[in-house]
C-alpha cells in the first residue's frame, strides 16, 4: 500500500510539472530569436484576431486567447499596473499591432504604458488576457469584477460583450480516474 502512495505522489509531482510547464508556454515558435515567456505576453508583431465561440465572435490574440477590456481604464489610457497586470497582462507590442482574421485594421491602435511598455488597443480600448485563462477559446474572466472595474471581451466593432458564459463542462478525467 505505501508503494501505491508513493508511486501517487510521483504522479502528482509530474502532473503538477506539467501543467505548470505548459502554462509558462506563449504557443509561439521556439526559433533562437524567440522573446522569453512572459506575463505581459510581449511579442514582435502581437495580433489581433476574431474567434466564434459561446459569447459570439470576439477579439483573439494570435494564439486564439481571448481579449479582455477594463472598464476602470479611461480613453485609451492603461491603468492596471502591478498586481492587477499579474491577473489580467496588458497585450504589449513592439513594432506595429498585426490584424488578424476578421479584424478591422482601422481600429488597432496602441499606447504607450507608465512602464514604458506598449500596449494594443481595439476601438482606443487598451487589451488584456487573463491569467486564469488556461487555453485559447477559455473565457473565464467573462464579467468578472477585479481591481475595481469590470472585465468583458470585445466583439470585432470593439464593443464589450456583457453576454455570461456557459458554466464550464466537467472535465473528462480527474486525478481519482484510473483506479489508483
Amino acid at each position: 500500500m505505501g508503494n501505491r502512495a508513493g508511486a501517487a505522489a510521483v504522479a502528482t509531482v509530474g502532473l503538477l510539472a506539467a501543467v505548470l510547464g505548459g502554462c509558462s508556454d506563449d504557443g509561439g515558435d521556439s526559433g533562437a530569436a524567440s522573446p522569453t515567456p512572459s506575463a505581459t505576453g510581449t511579442r514582435a508583431a502581437g495580433t489581433v484576431a476574431a474567434a466564434s465561440g459561446p459569447l459570439g465572435t470576439i477579439l483573439v490574440d494570435g494564439q486564439g486567447r481571448t481579449l479582455y477590456l477594463w472598464e476602470a481604464d479611461t480613453g485609451s489610457r492603461s491603468t492596471c499596473d502591478g498586481d492587477c497586470a499579474t491577473a489580467w497582462p496588458p497585450v504589449t507590442v513592439t513594432g506595429k499591432p498585426v490584424a488578424g482574421k476578421g479584424v478591422q485594421a482601422s481600429l488597432l491602435g496602441t499606447t504607450k504604458r507608465a512602464d514604458g511598455r506598449t500596449e494594443i488597443t481595439y476601438n482606443g480600448h487598451p487589451l488584456y488576457r487573463y491569467a486564469g485563462d488556461t487555453r485559447a477559446g477559455d473565457t473565464n474572466g467573462q464579467g468578472s469584477n477585479g481591481f475595481g472595474a469590470a472585465w468583458y471581451v470585445l466583439d470585432t466593432a470593439g464593443n464589450k460583450v456583457t453576454k455570461s458564459p456557459p458554466p464550464p463542462s466537467p472535465t473528462s478525467s480527474s486525478p481519482g480516474d484510473g483506479g489508483y
